[in-house]
Parts: C-alpha cells; sequence; structure tokens
C-alpha cells in the first residue's frame, strides 16, 4: 500500500450553494476533474443546497 491515496476517481460533492461550495468545485477542476452531468439543487427549510459529481479521467480514455 502506498503513502499517499489514490484520488478518487468520482465524488459527489454537497454543501449550501454559496461561494464556498463554488470554490470547493472550482479547486477539484484545478485539480483535473471534470463536472458530470447537471448540478442538483434543493432546500432544506433554511437555505439551498447545491450536490454536483465530478469524475477524474481516465488516463486510458484520453488516447
Amino acid at each position: 500500500m502506498s503513502d499517499s491515496p489514490e484520488p478518487l476517481r468520482y465524488r459527489l460533492i454537497t454543501g449550501p450553494d454559496d461561494a464556498d461550495f463554488c470554490a470547493r468545485i472550482s479547486g477539484l477542476v484545478d485539480q483535473g476533474y471534470r463536472l458530470y452531468g447537471s448540478p442538483a439543487l434543493t432546500f432544506n427549510g433554511e437555505r439551498v443546497i447545491a450536490a454536483q459529481a465530478v469524475v477524474l479521467p481516465n488516463p486510458a480514455d484520453e488516447q
């Protein structure tokens, strides 16, 4: 087993729809993740909650 875990190929990011959520998604895109599908929004009675799936492309698929 290696010291640093391999990044997950698929992640579902959730949280309040605010600047911090957008920064989290932007940071993942900067790391090479791509948006997967459309974002989802819901209201929990107090605030809007967003969800966005991201995927890390497989280098073998890029050839």
